[in-house]
């Protein structure tokens, strides 16, 4: 089976990391767990998988390629899968077969060990895989996916404790990198962070007794839970019998929580770190606006993911706010083969301009990155097509200069247009009136930090943008990748 892409024409854009959810408690777990993945879909769409754990059955598994909806709404699947107990993950790739993913790559993964069965799912990526892939091998593992997670159940294999729990925890102090993770045994289901917090997951209640974890608040809100808390960087919570158990397994460590995630990476009806994705995103079109001001008829944004930024930025600026560009939002799975002819029409496969707003219109376009910079040019060119007098670009993001190794999937450093060229020149490249960034400091007072970005201490994750990665990308570095140069 061919793999499947939300929008196969698009390579320009940073690729969601996973979405990871589970549920113990409840007499159909995995119709719960398909229902918050559902809602985690932006997070991967690549493929999907659910476990379950039953008395009678044991534990059940399916792994599908595509959409949630298409695969884990049939009841022949859902039958499949019984038990109060369930775990799930939406995937894609960071790891292992970029574009070309098997489905023996697609989580959560099992394993049986001694001590009984135990499966997981994990969001990030590991920075060290490569050199841990290279030892379990030669230690006489045998790999089934070239996905960095299955390290983690090699290593938990390997672990001398007596129980899962103690034996992910031993895993996951071999690991560097980000993790968050959802582990399920027959009667426990386990959420870890890494010690810096880099991907997010979240706690909740459904009714007295019944749990679930999930990557964002907007998978608790689909089945009703109430939100109890954020699981805290270097937090383990073990939960069994209706109690959580909380312990911290790792040794301390300042939170570095990726700032990319209120940019563009969870859902804008969030709640991350206490903050509305949706407000954060609101706030750095207000900071854009004061930092980047430029007269114009109309602020647009690029749907979707720029629409708060854009409202933001009109209501700052006093600008208008209008649709100038409308989604088709039933792009989804292409109707037609991708040829050459048909690859070039995908941005209007997807957006098409409103052209009796846009005509002889100064248009303001606020977008949430450039990363190769290809799909703004032909942005610029349908809107300059449909009569625009000017156009401006404003980016909810600074440039996007490096690449990121811990879960998100961008192209390497020298197809990154930032890396390249300079604001200017990227202003020239794409072919518009004006192009500018939020600064780091204007992204940081955004997301609530109101004296900006402590240089010696910043409370995100920004490598992307600063190059200053918390977490030396050992695997990486052994490919050749150069770190930037200290200060």
């Amino acid at each position: 089976m061919q793999p499947f892409y939300a929008h196969p024409f698009d390579d320009d854009k940073l690729k969601e990391e996973c979405g990871i959810f589970g549920v113990i408690g409840v007499s159909d777990a995995s119709n719960f767990v398909a229902l918050g993945l559902h809602a985690l879909q932006h997070r991967g769409q690549e493929a999907g998988g659910i476990v379950s754990y039953d008395p009678k059955t044991g534990f059940n598994s399916a792994r599908r390629f595509g959409y949630v909806r298409d695969n884990f709404t049939k009841a022949d699947v859902m039958e499949t899968l019984p038990g109060s107990l369930a775990i799930g993950h939406v995937r894609y790739s960071t790891a292992g077969s970029k574009g070309a993913t098997a489905i023996r790559d697609v989580q959560p993964f099992f394993g049986e060990f001694s001590m009984g069965g135990a499966a997981i799912a994990h969001n990030g990526n590991l920075t060290n895989a490569a050199a841990l892939r290279r030892e379990l091998i030669e230690r006489g593992s045998i790999f089934q996916s070239s996905s960095d997670s299955e390290c983690i159940i090699h290593l938990m294999a390997r672990s001398i404790q007596k129980n899962i729990s103690e034996r992910i925890k031993d895993a996951l102090r071999r690991v560097e990198g980000a993790f968050s993770v959802v582990a399920m045994t027959r009667t426990k289901l386990i959420g870890v962070r890494d010690p810096l917090g880099v991907r997010p997951l979240v706690l909740g209640r459904i009714g007295d007794s019944a749990w679930a974890l999930s990557s964002e608040t907007c998978g608790l809100d689909i089945i009703g839970a109430e939100f109890v808390r954020e699981i805290e960087p270097g937090e383990m919570v073990v939960i069994e019998d209706g109690k959580v158990q909380s312990t911290r397994p790792f040794t301390p460590a300042k939170s570095r929580f990726c700032i990319f995630e209120h940019v563009y990476f969870s859902r804008p009806d969030s709640i991350l770190g206490g903050r509305s994705v949706y407000e954060t995103r609101r706030q750095i079109g207000v900071e854009l606006a004061k930092e980047a001001p430029v007269d114009a008829d109309l602020v647009c944004p690029v749907p979707d993911s720029g629409t708060p930024a854009a409202i933001g930025y009109s209501q700052q600026s006093g600008i208008p706010y209008a649709m100038g560009i409308i989604r088709n939002q039933y792009m989804g799975r292409t109707f037609i083969e991708p040829s050459e002819s048909i690859r070039n029409m995908g941005v209007r496969l997807k957006l098409n301009v409103n052209r009796a707003l846009i005509k002889g219109k100064r248009v303001i376009l606020v977008d949430d990155s450039v990363v190769r910079g290809t799909t703004s040019r032909k942005i610029k060119d349908m809107i300059l097509e449909a009569g625009a007098a000017e156009v401006h670009f404003r980016i909810a993001s600074p440039p996007t200069a490096w690449p990121c190794f811990y879960g998100v999937d961008t192209p390497e450093r020298s197809k990154l247009l930032a890396a390249t060229m300079t604001e200017d020149e990227m202003r020239d490249w794409i072919g518009v009136n004006s192009l500018k960034f939020i600064t780091l400091d204007g992204l940081y007072r955004a997301a609530g930090e109101a004296a900006g970005r402590d240089a010696a201490s910043p409370k995100y994750c920004d490598a992307c943008f600063s190059g200053e990665y918390p977490i030396a990308p050992s695997d990486k570095i052994e490919e050749g990748f150069q770190m930037k140069a200290a200060e």
